[in-house]
């Protein structure tokens, strides 16, 4: 037999195996059909009987014919430990491990770099015989802005930081101000941590002051963690910072905003609109929002 053909027969009973119940009457081969082919790996009925009395006298499944039609489970106490993650799983780690790195704690990212590992070799895996394993090379997530490289944060200032937030604790910064160009040394009391767009921004209090303010990561200089507990104000949510407009990086007001724009713009904002609020209505060849 083709190695390609054995690999492939080795990964859909693997798939067939976590698909069986540990309880109840079992799943009928007509199920586990359906189930695989909805994994995208095309199989029959007929295929699916002999995968299953091949497992049969491997593995600790049995048939139970207590009704019509039959079902397929593991046996009662047996373990139904599979150690490899399934073809949804290793498709979710591959398509959340870019947006996360970034953000996890550098600790808890080295216990998952295993999970984003083993997903892309399944991926690599069943590329071959299953199109589904494809799907994250067909996917792009585009910035609507003019795209940017990400700016360089120093590691062990990322690290101080992640475990400020992790512990409640202040911390310590040299911040290189944009509007003067000096270092500042300041201690900071950490909300939260935003990436938007290419740049990462910790939400914080500094010194004795109480209205949060972004601090650019990569501006962060040098950072370390202090032993005393960090202080919030009491009435702060991350998601209501972020909805009040505050990394748009205004002065926080709300403005009325009209103006004209052309017929292809005005189609857009008629999609994606700027606000929950926006009005359009024809004004002299134009349209005014």
């Amino acid at each position: 037999m083709p190695v390609n053909n054995t690999r492939n027969t080795l990964l859909r009973q693997w798939e067939l195996l976590r698909l069986l119940p540990s309880t109840g009457s079992g799943k009928t081969v007509r199920q586990l059909t359906d189930d695989l082919n909805n994994l995208n790996f095309s199989v029959s009925v007929r295929q699916v009987e002999r995968d299953l009395k091949q497992l049969h006298g491997a593995m600790p499944i049995e048939c139970n014919d207590s009704g019509k039609p039959h079902g397929w489970r593991w046996i009662k106490g047996s373990s139904r430990h599979i150690a490899a993650m399934s073809l949804p799983e290793a498709l979710s780690w591959q398509l959340v491990a870019d947006t996360v790195k970034p953000l996890l704690p550098l600790s808890i990212l080295e216990a998952l770099e295993p999970h984003f590992h083993e997903a892309h070799e399944k991926l690599t895996a069943l590329a071959d015989s299953n199109p589904a394993a494809l799907w994250t090379q067909k996917i792009r997530v585009v910035q609507p802005a003019l795209p940017l490289i990400a700016p360089a944060i120093n590691s062990a200032v990322l690290e101080q930081v992640q475990q400020a937030l992790l512990c409640h604790h202040q911390l310590e910064v040299s911040y290189r101000s944009i509007s003067s160009d000096q270092v500042k040394e300041m201690v900071l009391h950490p909300l939260g941590l935003v990436q938007r767009g290419a740049a990462s921004y910790l939400v914080a209090t500094a010194f004795s002051f109480t209205e949060p303010r972004l601090f650019a990561l990569h501006r962060v200089e040098k950072a370390t963690v202090l032993e005393s507990l960090a202080h919030s104000p009491g009435s702060f949510r991350l998601d209501d910072y972020i909805t009040s407009g505050a990394l748009h990086f205004g002065s926080g007001t709300m403005i009325q905003l009209e103006i004209l724009v052309d017929d292809w713009l005005k189609k857009i904002l008629q999609e994606t609109p700027l606000s929950t609020d926006q009005q359009l209505r024809t004004y002299a060849q134009s349209l005014t929002i």
